[in-house]
């Protein structure tokens, strides 16, 4: 299942994610700071759904109340 996720207070405008059967396939952030989010990518292929979810809500980014992490969490949740 592939959908796209519109962020909420980060520097990404959304959240490209494909997941078949929990297991998240490929993410693909649109803008944002490159190479943090192509790690994220990285990181969080292959993995289930709510380990990412669990590892990756909640983390913020400076004074802002969430991060690009914690927006892809956001989108995964949206999905269940």
């Amino acid at each position: 299942m592939q959908f796209s996720y519109k962020t909420n207070g980060v520097c990404s405008r959304s959240i490209l994610i494909d997941v078949e059967d929990g297991i998240v396939n490929s993410v693909r952030f649109e803008g944002g700071c490159n190479g943090n989010t192509k790690g994220i990518s990285a990181l969080v292929e292959g993995m289930r759904v709510e380990d990412v979810i669990k590892r990756l809500e909640n983390i913020k980014c400076g004074f802002k109340g969430t991060s690009c992490p914690d927006q892809l969490a956001q989108a995964l949740k949206s999905m269940e």
